[in-house]
């Protein structure tokens, strides 16, 4: 099969860094986030962040901002969506010189009795994509966030927030999650389905950087029909707003880390 013919070779044809270059005053850590409107207003309440770089696609101009919280630098970016997009995307952002990157969004939940708006910590991924077959040798499940996940924890604890932690399902095919589908990841252990995941943390294993993921519940799929919950991005904005400065909190708290290690790695 196609898939099982992974070349462990970390130099390609093109690379990232034949078109990406260091960049001057990039923090170490970066946060991205899949939803507009969550990271519009994320910025806002940051200051609106300074433009320190771009990466650049066929279709369109993904800037990434300067941001301070708590004292601490972050890069701050809107992530595309889908596993090759945020794949590149990230390439991009390691070779600017973001050594931990956080990433956060939405997903669907395969178990009703997650909350609408529930942080879900993957501890592991159901590689259902094609993209991280790519970064890694061909396996049904890859491990996911090695390392932050008993710090974010921490901070999640101390705020009161209620989590998850558990097996999420990557997907490429949105419109192709059929009930018999759902219900064999749900059987396989999975709480949770997303986009990017397995694709992101194959990409970090690979290129040897930190990455940390979660998620919050949106729509659930668990359900006789479609639920969609609070997919909708304008819909419930405050809960979606903690969340974004779950993401910051846990970004600032890695970039003490790294001060008090002195590097990220």
């Amino acid at each position: 099969m196609v898939l099982e013919q992974f070349d462990e070779n970390n130099t390609a044809v093109i690379n990232p860094w034949n078109l990406i270059h260091p960049v001057e005053g990039m923090p170490k850590v970066a946060v991205g986030c899949f939803a507009r409107g969550t990271f519009a207003r994320m910025l806002e309440e940051l200051g609106g962040g300074e433009v320190l770089a771009e990466s650049r696609v066929a279709n369109m101009v993904i800037p990434v901002f300067r941001v301070t919280y708590r004292g601490e630098e972050a890069a701050v970016f809107l992530c595309d969506v889908g596993a090759p997009a945020c794949v590149g995307l990230l390439e991009d952002l390691w070779v600017m010189g973001a050594e931990t990157i956080v990433l956060f969004g939405t997903c669907g939940a395969l178990d009703a009795s997650v909350g609408d708006c529930s942080v879900i910590i993957p501890d592991c991924a159901v590689r259902d994509e094609g993209t991280s077959y790519h970064y890694a040798p061909a396996s049904d499940e890859i491990a996911v966030n090695p390392r932050y996940t008993e710090e974010f924890i921490s901070i999640l604890e101390q705020l009161g927030c209620s989590y998850t932690v558990g097996k999420t399902w990557t997907t490429d095919a949105i419109y192709r999650e059929t009930k018999e589908k759902a219900a064999r990841r749900k059987a396989q252990g999975c709480i949770c389905v997303d986009m990017e995941c397995s694709a992101a943390a194959a990409a970090a294993q690979f290129r040897g950087r930190e990455l940390f993921q979660f998620f919050y519940a949106a729509d659930n799929l668990d359900a006789d029909a479609w639920e969609p919950r609070s997919i909708a991005d304008e819909a419930n904005q405050l809960a979606k707003d903690r969340i974004a400065l779950l993401a910051m909190e846990l970004a600032a708290k890695i970039a003490k880390l790294h001060k008090r290690c002195g590097g990220g790695r």
